[in-house]
């Protein structure tokens, strides 16, 4: 699933260098990356007291973007060394795919099973991920320092939503399948800071710079569903929405120390037992009463409010929020820019103040002197030498990467232009994703022709 920006020291390529640059979990939230000063490294999410470490790479310094590809051996890297630089690597072959670059510093790289999307500060690049062949560049894009951009999961309906304004709460809309702009959501008055789809792509949550309301629309209609308000004594940075699978819940994070989950369930006459309950009696007298309010104050007191909280031990760092399911129960995690990631139970009926299940170390002083312990709930098992470094595992290729250029495609659905998109590269060799019921099958192998994509044969 879509967890917004992901939580980090560096924040971005020009960022201040800390132990880690970003922490992201999966599109399913059955794993999490995190990128290092060293490389990067990534966890397995099965159980809730355990957390493997399923790959450590030391190949590639300071990594600000690390992106897995559900649970595949897809996995993108882009290094501050670097920043315009995209790495694609088969982790578990230990093998280079390909490297894209780009004209100025990538920000986010997002990934479904169809499309994998690169984002830089004024323009955005959509590739086709089964043979990394660019599909389209969206050119002079409104400014968006950040990299904010969502992409669904769900690759039928290819969906990316991103900034349409730098200046008011706008969202584009944009079918990245068939490469076309969808609609145009004035969601905020003032910047959007946080965006995700829930898994089949049928509702977009976005929060603004304000930090202080949260909205769910329709997609691909854009029509407004529910408004959540988060708190209204201060503004915030929100910097991580996330549903939970089944699309009943969504969760958001910021620089404060309150993580906050909402229900999506409409109030009324026909929610049933929903009718009995303190907070839908409430919200049906503010919508009657709604008649004959100013329109401003209405609008604020039929906002619904948390259905469950988490209070973190520290606030004004960065963190990612995910809910999931781990051993067949309702999850919340949250990694967190000092280095741990915390998993809390959620009670999916009654809500509340949610409790703590696991703090797990993902990195630290422990680690360097052999201290850690799972009695001191670091939760990482077996020695750092149980994840094989990319150096160990590489299959080194017989003879250096092939470069070549490629036609750049303009914003009239990929009809070439004479302009000259950077230089791509690619790995030498066959690559071929065929682990055993692993996605994507992508035909790089020797039998293949590169057609006109610099791929090599």
């Amino acid at each position: 699933m879509e967890t917004g920006e992901g939580a980090g020291g560096s924040g971005g390529p020009d960022g201040p260098g800390l132990q880690f640059g970003c922490a992201s979990f999966n599109q399913d939230s059955t794993s999490l990356a995190l990128g290092t000063k060293t490389g990067y490294k990534l966890f397995s999410l099965t159980t809730v007291e355990k957390l493997d470490c399923i790959h450590e790479s030391a190949e590639t310094p300071d990594v600000y973007i690390v992106e897995r590809l559900f649970s595949s051996s897809l996995v993108v890297v882009v290094s501050t060394s670097m920043p315009q630089r995209m790495n694609i690597y088969h982790f578990k072959k230990g093998t280079e795919i390909c490297n894209y670059s780009y004209p100025n510093n990538i920000l986010a790289v997002k990934l479904n099973r169809q499309r994998l999307v690169v984002c830089l500060e004024e323009s955005i690049y959509i590739h086709n991920i089964k043979d990394m062949k660019l599909l389209k560049t969206l050119l002079n894009t409104p400014s968006n320092p950040s990299g904010l951009c969502a992409l669904s999961i769900n690759h039928s309906n290819s969906y990316l939503a991103y900034p349409g304004s730098a200046t008011i709460g706008e969202i584009i809309v944009y079918d990245a399948n068939n490469l076309n702009t969808m609609t145009m959501i004035p969601a905020h008055d003032s910047p959007v800071a946080a965006l995700t789809f829930n898994a089949p792509a049928t509702k977009l949550a976005s929060a603004s710079e304000r930090g202080t309301v949260i909205r769910v629309f329709s997609i691909p209609e854009g029509l407004r569903l529910f408004e959540f308000r988060r708190g209204m004594k201060r503004y915030v940075n929100i910097s991580s929405l996330s549903f939970s699978p089944d699309g009943q819940f969504l969760c958001a994070s910021s620089n404060t120390e309150t993580v906050h989950i909402f229900k999506l369930e409409q109030l009324g006459p026909s929610g049933g037992n929903e009718a009995a309950t303190w907070t839908a009696y409430m919200g049906k007298m503010f919508s009657a009463a709604s008649s004959y309010l100013p329109a401003q104050v209405s609008g604020m007191m039929s906002q619904d409010r948390a259905f469950a909280t988490v209070h973190l031990l520290s606030s004004g760092q960065r963190n990612v929020c995910t809910l999931a399911m781990i051993q067949k129960l309702p999850r919340l995690l949250v990694a967190t820019a000092n280095g741990h990631l915390f998993i809390y139970n959620v009670d999916p009926l009654d809500g509340g103040e949610c409790t703590l299940a696991h703090k797990h170390r993902l990195f630290g002083i422990d680690d360097d002197h052999g201290e850690r312990t799972e009695s001191e709930g670091s939760g990482v098992t077996g020695p750092a030498q149980s994840c094989p470094s990319y150096a160990a595992t590489a299959a080194l290729p017989a003879s250096g990467p092939v470069t070549v250029t490629l036609t750049g495609y303009s914003e009239d659905g990929g009809t070439k232009r004479g302009e000259v998109i950077p230089e791509h590269e690619f790995a030498a060799g066959p690559v071929c994703l065929d682990d055993e019921n692993e996605f994507p099958p992508i035909n790089w192998c020797r039998d293949r022709t590169g057609g006109g994509q610099g791929r090599r044969s």
